[in-house]
Parts: structure tokens; sequence; C-alpha cells
């Protein structure tokens, strides 16, 4: 064996065991004391995450107020007369729901499979029957109402079910009830994202621009009657919290004995 063939295999195996660095590289490590993430057991046969609230498991309205009017077939909720909240209040969180526009269709634009997923009982994202369905493009299924449509039209047929897994930061703020900071969405309808990070202008009203107006940090997420049979199931939604670490002491970085020491 030639001696550069032995030295590249040294050189290889240093590569390999540690994991792509350099051999006896310094370590950084950014002074951080983080808190152990919780277990959460993921969803398994289209249920739940063991963190979850259930909304609505297909069997009863006892998750929301208003709904005496709304019905239950088949496993899922049909809107009746009346907006329909939680009786939960919540603030950041991660939503999941499944709706189906009603069939055979009928109207078009706004008149066709119209609903809304309010969240903070205030900040509307649009449920419509989209598919094949022309209407205003920041009014279609996916948009934030009046503000931003979908980055693309992912909505099934009527009959079909839709699903949106979406992640809401809420808006905060100032004691004055000045705006801190603004309401931030992401969603994916049918696995296909649709919106990122999109910074809400305000609430979502029909007939004037979007305003800031404070409120409790956790409020109901609303369901819409706009006059069209839609029906939801498959409801849940976690409440999401960011990860809790305590600067112990400014950044650095270790080498291979221990020693330990401060970066410039």
């Amino acid at each position: 064996m030639k001696k550069s063939d032995w030295l590249m295999g040294v050189v290889l195996t240093a590569f390999v065991s540690g994991m792509g660095c350099p051999v006896n590289a310094d370590e950084y490590l950014n002074g951080i004391e983080w808190k152990e993430p919780p277990l959460v057991v993921p969803a398994e046969n289209n249920g739940a995450p063991s963190d979850a609230v259930v909304l609505f498991n297909g069997k009863d309205f006892s998750a929301w107020q208003g709904a005496d009017k709304w019905k239950i077939e088949d496993g899922a909720m049909i809107a009746g007369k009346g907006d329909i909240r939680t009786k939960e209040s919540f603030g950041d969180c991660q939503l999941h729901i499944e709706w189906s526009a009603p069939t055979p269709a009928t109207g078009s634009g706004q008149g066709r499979g119209n609903s809304g997923i309010f969240f903070q009982d205030n900040y509307e994202l649009q449920v419509l029957d989209s598919f094949e369905n022309k209407t205003y493009f920041d009014g279609q299924a996916g948009a934030i109402y009046k503000q931003t449509p979908p980055q693309v039209n992912a909505t099934k047929a009527p009959g079909t079910w839709n699903i949106y897994d979406v992640i809401w930061t809420g808006p905060r703020f100032n004691e004055d009830g000045s705006l801190k900071s603004p309401a931030y969405i992401t969603a994916l309808h049918n696995g296909v994202l649709i919106l990122n990070h999109f910074e809400l202008k305000g609430d979502t009203p029909y007939n004037r621009p979007p305003q800031y107006k404070k409120h409790a940090d956790k409020l109901p997420i609303r369901l819409q009657d706009h006059g069209n049979p839609m029906r939801f199931r498959n409801i849940w939604i976690r409440e999401t919290k960011p990860t809790i670490g305590v600067q112990v002491k400014k950044p650095f970085l270790r080498d291979d004995k221990g020693n330990e020491k401060p970066i410039e």
C-alpha cells in the first residue's frame, strides 16, 4: 500500500467517525442551558397528537358554544344558523381541521361553499369551494380574507375532504393598546404550503380596511355560518410555546481536553 493511500484512509476514517468534523476540532457551545422538550406522541390513524385538545371527534359539540342549530351526520358537523365558537380560548397554536363543500355544488363565487375559520375570534382564514369556482383571489379558499390570496389553489372537488394544517402566532399589544407585534400565519392546504409566515395587517372585515385593536391573548376559535351547509370533522388544536433556555454563560469553545476559551 502506498503511503499516500494509507494517509487518505486515515483522513476518511477520521472524517466519518467525526461526522465531517476535523479531528481534534474545538466544539462550539452557546452557553444556553435548555429545558428538556416535553415528550409528545405523534398522531396515528388520522388521530391527534397526545398533547392536543380535541375540538371535534365526530360525536358531539361539547367543545363548542352556539351550536344548537348545527347538526352532526356521519361523524361530521354541518354548519347551521349562526357562527359557533370554542368554549376554551386559545392564542398561539397549531390547528388541524378538515372541511368539505356541499355536493352537488350550487351557486358561484362567494355564494358557493362559503365559511371561515377565525383565529382569536378576529382573523379569518377563508373556507370556500374554490374548485373550478372563480372569485376575487383574496377571498378564495386559503386566503387571509381581504389581505392576501393563498400561494396556490389546492382545493379538492366538492364532496371530498380538504385539510388545513395551520400554525398561528397571535398579535401582541402594549399596555397602552398599541401594537407590539403583528399576527403571523403559516398554512398548508392538503399538504401544500399556501401561506408562509404571512404577516397580517389586522383583522379581516368585509367593509373596511384591516386594523388591530387590543384584545386578550387568548380568545375562542370561531367557525362561520355563511348560509352554506359546510361539513367539518377531525378538529384538534395544540397550544404552542417557545422553547425555554437560560443563558448561563457567554458562548465559548471547548477543546478535546475539556479546556474552555471565550469567543473573541
